[in-house]
């Protein structure tokens, strides 16, 4: 298989992470794909031009994070991120829905910054720049939660790499004002999966 990933995207870190935390690196080849210009090899494989994205091994392509960390999460068997079932299953798809919502606008923020500054928009990155401190203040309460706390799961990893955007957000500090959040973000940093995706950004 391979994964087309950017070394700095969020959601291309989710996937490397199964990758790593299943065991899979000798299966799945990470191909850095070259993304934002108009004249890639990379859009005849993946029309979208988003990573990550997935070819099987059948030749048959997957893109979005979430249906790539599931698909190779029950490769070979035995799926260690499986939803589990009532109403913990429904917490879990909760925390989850609120960790991609804040990815989502952390994305959106970093990409804004990355446009010359001519072309960005203030109204958008203060409208970014709040969401995201709504988001550090719920999730300073919300960490505490036991599936936040216990087995690696897919709101944890997504949480994790959401917060992997903070160094390229010079405005966004959340650490210091939310204690629980920074503690639990400074354990998942130790963790093998998630140091040996760390992205290492160009200032």
């Amino acid at each position: 298989m391979k994964l087309y990933i950017t070394e700095g995207s969020p959601y291309a870190r989710m996937a490397r992470i199964v990758v790593v935390e299943k065991g899979l690196q000798s299966q799945v080849e990470i191909v850095v794909a070259k993304t934002r210009v108009s004249d890639s090899p990379y859009y005849r494989i993946n029309p979208s031009g988003r990573v990550p994205y997935l070819v099987r091994d059948d030749g048959v392509g997957l893109e979005d994070s979430t249906l790539i960390c599931g698909y190779l999460d029950h490769f070979a068997g035995k799926p260690v991120f499986d939803l589990p079932g009532g109403e913990q299953g429904l917490e879990a798809r909760r925390l989850e829905a609120s960790a991609r919502s804040m990815l989502d606008g952390l994305a959106v923020w970093y990409r804004e910054l990355r446009r010359p500054q001519n072309e960005r928009s203030p109204t958008l990155l203060q409208h970014e720049a709040d969401r995201a401190a709504r988001f550090a203040d719920l999730w300073e309460r919300e960490i505490a939660h036991t599936l936040m706390r216990g087995s690696l799961n897919i709101a944890q990893i997504t949480l994790a790499c959401a917060f992997g955007l903070e160094p390229r957000l010079p405005s966004f500090r959340a650490r210091g004002r939310h204690p629980k959040l920074s503690d639990w973000l400074e354990h998942m940093a130790e963790r093998p999966s998630l140091a040996a995706t760390t992205p290492a950004f160009k200032h």
